[in-house]
């Protein structure tokens, strides 16, 4: 879906904002770009300024985030979402959303669990553990209860 290096996977998020701001048609993915970046006004200026922003490093010992990482994952559970994989995740993010009230809480929730997933799969080398990853959101929720 997305290119693997840095630059192209930040253009495809910069080609999305600047075709929305001009009006122009969207391809699904972009539409879901744009809808993410909307949720994130604070992100608008990394969008805007591609010479500035395509090699630019987020460090995150200087407390910074990564806007294109950050939204990069809001795309990453939308795409589960849509195919309920891992099993059972749509029902814990329904129960999420009725926990917090906001779909955007539930997905940022959910997100701390999928960053952490993944940081688990590159220091361990083993595969994503979708069973870690269920109850981790199930927690995000207070106690939610995966099928």
């Amino acid at each position: 879906m997305f290119p693997a290096d840095r630059q192209s996977h930040r253009s495809t998020f910069i080609t999305a904002w600047a075709k929305a701001k001009a009006g122009q048609p969207l391809a699904p993915v972009e539409a879901q770009i744009v809808q993410i970046a909307r949720m994130h006004p604070e992100y608008e200026d990394y969008l805007s300024d591609p010479e500035r922003n395509l090699d630019r490093d987020f460090s995150p010992d200087s407390g910074q985030t990564n806007p294109f990482l950050h939204m990069g994952l809001h795309i990453a559970i939308l795409d589960q979402l849509s195919v309920d994989q891992p099993a059972g995740i749509r029902r814990l993010h329904q129960q999420l959303v009725a926990t917090t009230g906001d779909v955007h809480e539930a997905e940022h929730r959910i997100m701390q669990c999928l960053a952490e997933g993944l940081w688990r799969l590159q220091r361990d080398d083993h595969p994503f553990n979708d069973k870690a990853y269920l109850k981790c959101i199930k927690r995000a929720g207070g106690g939610l209860r995966p099928r």
